[in-house]
């Protein structure tokens, strides 16, 4: 096949190159200008040499309150990393760039070309020269502080600003705050995971934080106010008499915002009427005196507005309906 192209006085091709170059007017539009070589490899590569290398990212836990969460909070946080050596100012050398010499390998390039021949022709491929790891030059009057890396053990202090709403898990990423890179390469990043620590007294639903009331047998049945802590301080709650163990009050507005949104969760109150034990003999006659009076009776469907009715009775009432 590459023979056989030789007509319209055209000179035979004799390998994949002579057709790269016959048809390079119209291949080297197509790409740019560049050719198949630029295509395949075969041309200078245009990434030139690196500046040193760059650093790793860091990742670190930030354990924050519900009240921190609930109202953004910004924290300056120690950062235990690699810092730029400030004998050589992170260059890796005290001479500055004239501590470094051109790389005799690539030629000041930062990578190599590697040939390899086949049926079809001679390939090209581009590599970070192993001699100055693509850096295009040789370190050769190296700084006695960092050994020439142009980093060292430090520690920074790092403000985190931490919005309205994160949730546990989240991932706050600030870039180039991670370990410095070795002789002025860029700096990674480092990832602030979210962490909430549990509360005293809320148990986060979504949105909704919760809390537990507990009420005396006479605040439940007599009615009380109630004052219960929130997120921003502490807010009075009015408890209706006759209130039963298990009814939930809901403040609205009370709870988290929406991480980015406009919404806001609610606070839920959720009331238990405590049991009196340990009664004394005194006591126990009271309430046993009452034992017997209909107000002390269970009465659900009195509780529920006279709406409360069983499993069964509302089954039956479905089927009775459709009949």
């Amino acid at each position: 096949g590459l023979r056989g192209a030789g007509g319209g006085g055209q000179q035979p091709f004799t390998n994949v190159n002579d057709i790269f170059e016959r048809f390079g007017d119209i291949f080297g539009a197509a790409a740019g200008g560049g050719g198949f070589e630029d295509l395949f490899g075969g041309g200078r590569s245009r990434r030139g040499p690196q500046r040193g290398r760059p650093g790793s990212d860091l990742r670190i836990k930030l354990p924050l309150t519900l009240e921190e969460i609930a109202g953004g909070i910004e924290r300056n946080v120690k950062v235990r990393k690699f810092v730029d050596c400030d004998t050589c100012d992170g260059t890796g050398s005290p001479d500055g760039d004239a501590g470094f010499a051109t790389c005799s390998t690539c030629q000041g390039a930062g990578e190599v070309q590697r040939v390899s021949r086949s049926v079809f022709g001679q390939f090209v491929s581009v590599q970070p020269c192993p001699a100055c790891q693509g850096e295009g030059r040789t370190l050769q009057a190296p700084c006695p502080t960092c050994s020439g890396e142009g980093r060292e053990r430090g520690e920074e202090t790092i403000t985190i600003h931490v919005p309205p709403g994160v949730l546990e898990g989240n991932f706050l990423t600030l870039r180039g705050a991670g370990n410095a890179g070795i002789r002025g390469g860029t700096s990674g990043d480092l990832r602030v995971e979210i962490e909430e620590k549990a509360h005293e007294h809320f148990t986060r639903e979504g949105l909704d934080v919760a809390l537990d009331v507990y009420l005396s047998l006479p605040d439940a049945a007599l009615g009380t106010e109630v004052d219960v802590p929130t997120l921003i301080g502490t807010s009075r709650v009015t408890v209706d008499p006759g209130v039963q163990s298990g009814k939930t009050l809901r403040m609205r507005g009370r709870g988290l915002p929406e991480l980015g949104g406009s919404r806001h969760g609610d606070q839920l109150v959720r009331l238990h009427v405590w049991t009196p034990q340990n009664l004394t003999d005194e006591q126990a006659a009271t309430l046993d005196a009452m034992r017997d009076e209909p107000a002390f009776q269970p009465n659900p469907k009195a509780a529920n507005g006279g709406r409360a009715r069983s499993f069964f009775s509302k089954v039956r009432n479905a089927f009775t309906a459709q009949a």
